[in-house]
């Protein structure tokens, strides 16, 4: 689903957080054993909500650019969003598929409290794979790919967090961001992934769009998912980062939010970060001690129910939920 950082990326990223590393993973936050030592009460959030959501994305089919399941989950998330109150605008806008064929991809964005100057922004991507190429049997490898994780996972949670927001307001501005077409990308270019997120980034939904910081979610649903900290997230934003994983620690999801240098990612935080200035933060299945970083389900035909983990939902929505609630 991502590009995976070339030899100089890595090198480069190796140099940026070099202090950190030397001084042991742990050296920018608190250690996870001192901070477990203080729990606190995590803000609402239903997994089985969330895991409800990622059945129902999954039942559409395949949500790949211009099919019927793509169509059909359009449909079904502004529907939700606005049955929840909030204010929607679907920023439809011409891409390319993983094919290279021109299609139509839609930026679904919901708002809370318009008018506030002061915003968070809290972002997925929803369309799916056109092709598993990592899977290991070789004849499937041209099949779509039904996105339970890499995909429907982030939305789930997004959407989730969307409901007990209002239900329960924290008072704040949020706007959720829902990219499509991010998941047509190849090897061969950088800029062939993350469309979506590209697009909004040059034509925000209300001109000189700011917030005050962002949450990018993605492959947040899987058995086993360990969230390192991502590369351009500690260089931009290491404050809400620090925050997230240390609010993690202490409700104790600090198995899942391990404290230590991942990756630097291609995903949807970079054109936000790179175009709008707002320090975003990358939530990412990404391991460094796997073979390729990612889940063995990554870009496959195995990325359905299976390995969906209510836990892991639960570890990072209630995560997020607390730390969007708390002042920074």
């Amino acid at each position: 689903m991502k590009a995976i950082p070339s030899l100089f990326s890595i090198l480069v990223l190796m140099l940026l957080l070099s202090s950190a590393s030397c001084g042991g993973a742990t050296s920018q936050a608190q250690s996870a054993d001192s901070i477990s030592e203080s729990s606190r009460t995590a803000a609402p959030f239903d997994a089985d909500t969330a895991l409800r959501y990622i059945r129902e994305q999954v039942a559409f089919g395949v949500r790949t650019p211009g099919s019927e399941g793509h169509k059909a989950c359009a449909s079904w998330i502004e529907s939700k969003l606005r049955d929840w109150g909030y204010t929607v605008t679907l920023q439809h806008f011409i891409g390319t598929d993983y094919f290279g064929k021109e299609v139509q991809g839609t930026n679904i964005i919901a708002t809370l409290q318009p008018e506030h100057e002061e915003r968070i922004l809290l972002m997925a991507h929803w369309d799916t794979r056109q092709v598993a190429d990592h899977d290991p049997v070789a004849s499937r490898q041209q099949e779509p790919i039904l996105g339970a994780d890499d995909g429907a996972s982030g939305v789930a949670v997004l959407l989730e967090l969307a409901r007990q927001e209002a239900l329960k307001p924290s008072g704040k501005a949020l706007d959720f961001v829902f990219f499509d077409l991010e998941d047509g990308g190849g090897s061969q270019s950088e800029d062939s992934w993350c469309l979506g997120s590209q697009y909004w980034a040059k034509h925000p939904h209300r001109p000189g769009y700011s917030a005050q910081w962002g949450i990018l979610l993605d492959m947040v649903g899987a058995h086993g998912a360990r969230f390192y900290w991502e590369g351009l997230s500690k260089e931009y934003a290491r404050p809400l980062l620090a925050t997230l994983w240390q609010t993690a620690a202490q409700l104790g999801w600090g198995n899942y939010f391990v404290q230590a240098n991942g990756s630097q990612m291609t995903d949807d935080h970079v054109a936000v970060v790179r175009e709008l200035g707002i320090p975003s933060v990358d939530i990412i299945n990404f391991d460094p001690t796997r073979p390729t970083g990612f889940g063995a389900h990554w870009h496959t035909t195995a990325d359905d129910m299976n390995i969906i983990s209510r836990e892991t939902l639960r570890a990072v929505g209630e995560t997020v939920a607390t730390t969007v609630r708390e002042d920074l």
